[in-house]
């Protein structure tokens, strides 16, 4: 009873206690002063930073976007069909159709076949049409200044400050999206540096305008993450209904990675699928190319089912939504 009473004695103190106020966030001035020195210490160019920094001031929209992320509530069934429009479709082909000649040399270079190329541009930026508006050294900047995720966008805005230092583009046309993805790819800084192309030899690495850059860049991001050439993604498949009630005991879902690969099954070989009664999605037996793939995933919407193989992953690098990587595949096989 003496530890109850003392307990109820120290709530009481606690609730006449009068709040500590929370610090006051360190003036953005000051923040982009310490910035600009860590900067410096990095290599980049005073001459970079005077003209990175001018002026330069938080962009409360960007905070904003941030905060409000909108949730993907469509089911897999529901989104595919809503973006794979007829009209996206002939947009797809008629683009690979234009573009033949230095899709060949990037498959070539590369391994990445044309219709996948042509797939993420077409979603990321339909069809060269965006690029993003938004100013990327303030937009992260102001993210970096947000305390909310500041350490990641610190060292992108510093990745940014050297795509600059580098030449490949001037201050006032690096703009990208609200969250500091560059460019027709949509890459983040730290992507551009990695993976982002100068192919069509002028000296820059060009994202924003140069279409064989472009799709150079794309090829060579699926490339650099695993991407095997003269292999499909995946495919569309049918599933038993005895199956799908067992599914968890025969192929639970993975427990690690991002939300994509937790709602894919463990992957099986194909031979195994196409003995639980998997078959294509016109009802016939899996192919016998498939069959050369080690092993693939079972990725599931409402009524319709994916068997998708290596190749995927690397498709889910670039975005690990599986109605993106889905759209992706499916776009890519109707440009042929």
């Amino acid at each position: 009873m003496r530890e109850l009473a003392a307990l109820v004695g120290f709530v009481l103190f606690l609730q006449q206690v009068p709040p500590v106020a929370p610090l006051a966030p360190q003036p953005f001035d000051e923040w982009l002063s310490a910035v600009r020195e860590e900067a410096k210490e990095r290599g980049i160019s005073d001459a970079t930073l005077d003209a990175a920094f001018a002026g330069l001031q938080p962009l409360p929209i960007v905070v904003e976007r941030d905060r409000t992320q909108a949730e993907l509530v469509m089911t897999l069934d529901r989104y595919l069909q809503r973006h794979l429009t007829k009209k996206v479709v002939r947009t797809a082909q008629a683009m690979r159709t234009a573009h033949a000649a230095v899709l060949k040399e990037v498959r070539d270079k590369y391994g990445v076949p044309p219709g996948i190329v042509i797939a993420i541009w077409g979603l990321e930026s339909n069809f060269g049409r965006f690029s993003g508006v938004r100013p990327t050294i303030q937009t992260l900047a102001t993210l970096a200044y947000d305390p909310r995720r500041s350490a990641m966008f610190r060292e992108e805005l510093f990745d940014a400050l050297k795509i600059l230092d580098s030449g490949d583009v001037e201050p006032a046309a690096m703009r990208g999206s609200w969250a500091g993805a560059l460019g027709q790819p949509q890459f983040m800084p730290s992507s551009f540096l990695l993976y982002a192309q100068d192919f069509d030899g002028d000296g820059r690495r060009d994202i924003w305008k140069s279409t064989p850059d472009v799709f150079a860049s794309i090829a060579n991001y699926l490339a650099s993450h695993g991407w095997t050439k003269d292999q499909s993604w995946g495919r569309e498949v049918t599933v038993p209904v005895s199956l799908l009630a067992r599914l968890s005991e025969v192929a639970p879902l993975q427990t690690e990675g991002c939300l994509a690969r937790r709602q894919m099954s463990v992957p099986l070989p194909v031979a195994t699928w196409s003995k639980l009664g998997v078959r294509t999605s016109s009802g016939g037996a899996l192919a016998g190319a498939d069959r050369s793939i080690a092993r693939a995933s079972l990725v599931s919407g409402v009524k319709r089912h994916f068997l998708v193989y290596p190749n995927y992953e690397a498709i889910l690098e670039y975005n690990c939504v599986n109605a993106y990587g889905l759209s992706v595949g499916l776009l890519a096989g109707r440009t042929k």
